[in-house]
């Protein structure tokens, strides 16, 4: 493999370096072609970096951004006013092509509106997605999207959705024909709002999309499909709810095992058994979610990120670098657009 550079927003998120640093280390070790470009204040970096041994030095560049992009800021303020922030730096080297992809855990919002405009959307997708891996039985995974890039979608970027989950599943999952659902109230044809079934109109006339109809809310975990489309307003607040859920059993776990005597014996028992459930549910190796669509590759780690999770976004990002999965999205959407017109 030739040389692979990310190019890492330094300051984004709710921890900032003190996670970034310590995981942009681990994926340095784990891949020798890997290279990074760290986006932040000079002198924090540096001060990080003369601290390490010269073969991860001579790895990594420092491009000094004097701003920042807070967690609240309001996306259309950071897009004209911070121009000089470790957000919009990371965007511009992937639009001059000095950087194959990069990761931010910054304002999700504000990304998103510098994003698309630095970077631009591929021919053919009126609007990015964001979208990530969820957990389903079995040990399987699903592609969900959008996670909340455009809450409102009509029925034609739902079918973009759908081309880009597809893609997305082929290339990163290995997936031959993916399975792609549409999300619902219910599994019947007649249900769904007038977007909801004019996207199954379309989808269900494309020969190059494998689609099965719909699925509702408790089929998301249950394996019936290898991609699930809804807009980003539903996929938001769904996504949430799963890691809401999954850290609330963590919880409810813990405190029933130290209620009495008989309940700490029973929980080492079990503590194992759930240990397996957890690692399988556990969000953090789901972190990174992908905003597709884009001219460039750029992955979106949570804000409130460990330094592990944040190692999966940018594992995330270096799979769709070896994949080249915005060439594969723009190839699809061009053999889709030629068998509409």
């Amino acid at each position: 493999m030739s040389r692979l550079t990310l190019a890492l927003d330094i300051m984004g998120g709710d921890h900032g370096p003190h996670i970034i640093f310590p995981a942009a280390l681990t994926a340095l070790q784990e891949n020798p072609d890997l290279h990074f470009i760290f986006c932040g204040p000079l002198v924090l970096m540096s001060q990080w970096i003369n601290k390490q041994i010269p073969e991860i030095q001579d790895r990594i560049t420092l491009s000094d951004c004097p701003e920042s992009v807070a967690m609240d800021e309001a996306p259309a303020h950071a897009l004209r006013h911070k121009k000089n922030s470790s957000m919009r730096r990371m965007l511009d080297l992937i639009a001059n092509k000095e950087a194959d992809a990069c990761v931010s855990s910054g304002n999700t919002g504000a990304l998103l509106s510098m994003a698309y405009y630095v970077l631009k959307t591929l021919p053919g997708i009126d609007r990015p997605a964001l979208v990530t891996l969820v957990p389903t039985i079995n040990n399987g995974k699903v592609y969900f999207l959008d996670l909340g890039a455009n809450v409102n979608c009509d029925s034609e970027i739902l079918f973009q959705y759908a081309v880009m989950g597809a893609v997305l599943a082929q290339q990163i999952g290995h997936i031959k024909e993916p399975k792609v659902a549409l999300l619902n109230v219910g599994s019947e044809e007649i249900k769904g709002n007038d977007r909801v079934k004019h996207a199954a109109k379309l989808l269900s006339e494309s020969n190059n999309i494998n689609y099965i109809g719909y699925v509702e809310g408790n089929d998301i975990f249950s394996k019936k499909a290898d991609v699930i489309v809804t807009d980003g307003f539903v996929g938001n607040i769904a996504l949430k709810s799963w890691e809401g859920l999954v850290n609330f059993i963590i919880q409810e776990v813990k405190k029933a095992s130290q209620q009495n005597w008989i309940s700490k014996i029973v929980a080492k028992i079990a503590i194992p058994f759930f240990r397996g459930i957890y690692l399988h549910m556990k969000p953090d190796q789901y972190n990174g979610a992908s905003l597709i669509g884009l001219r460039g590759i750029v992955v979106k780690s949570h804000g409130n990120a460990s330094s592990e999770a944040f190692l999966y976004a940018i594992r995330e990002a270096i799979q769709q670098v070896e994949m080249q999965v915005p060439d594969r999205i723009k190839d699809k959407i061009e053999d889709v657009l030629m068998e509409r017109h």
